[in-house]
């Protein structure tokens, strides 16, 4: 089950990875395809399982990001609040992806509000690590070293390790 190797699932419960596995969509997409386009309704979330995605706006153009990494996740307007997708996404090459359905995920996310935090979390982890990533293509300025460490005093916290004074939240 490849997503429990993901890092949104990785060492979450089995039965939880597995009943949101059972309501995946194997996709195949081909080099041109678009997924969705900017304004759409937020119906999907995506894990990406080989290829390559071009997240961009449709007013400039521009490329917000490129979904490269297998176990990536995109498309995750259909899960914070939003009704409509913020970019739009369209395949540079063939693509293999996993497709699941918002509100079915929903409602696992609801029977399980345990493993729906730690969801949540990582799902934070990854859009912090994305807009850093962002600042640097962009040359922007970085996150002051104080706010890089928030992400790593939640994870220490997790653990039950001490937190330093200078980290601590």
């Amino acid at each position: 089950m490849f997503i429990q190797q993901t890092d949104l699932f990785r060492g979450m419960d089995k039965d939880f990875v597995k009943e949101t596995y059972d309501l995946t969509i194997k996709d195949t997409c081909k080099e041109g395809d678009v997924l969705f386009s900017e304004g759409d309704h937020a119906t999907h979330f995506y894990i990406l399982l080989k290829g390559r995605v071009r997240l961009g706006t449709r007013d400039t153009g521009q490329v917000v990001h490129t979904v490269s990494r297998p176990g990536e996740a995109f498309g995750w307007s259909s899960l914070v609040g939003r009704d409509v997708y913020s970019a739009s996404a369209e395949c540079l090459e063939s693509t293999k992806l996993l497709k699941i359905d918002r509100e079915d995920f929903q409602e696992i996310l609801a029977k399980d509000p345990t493993n729906g935090l730690y969801f949540f979390r990582r799902l934070a982890e990854a859009l912090g690590e994305r807009l850093i990533n962002s600042y640097s293509s962009l040359g922007l300025a970085q996150p002051s070293e104080e706010h890089r460490t928030y992400g790593s005093s939640l994870t220490l916290q997790q653990s039950g390790s001490e937190i330093p004074k200078s980290i601590a939240l």
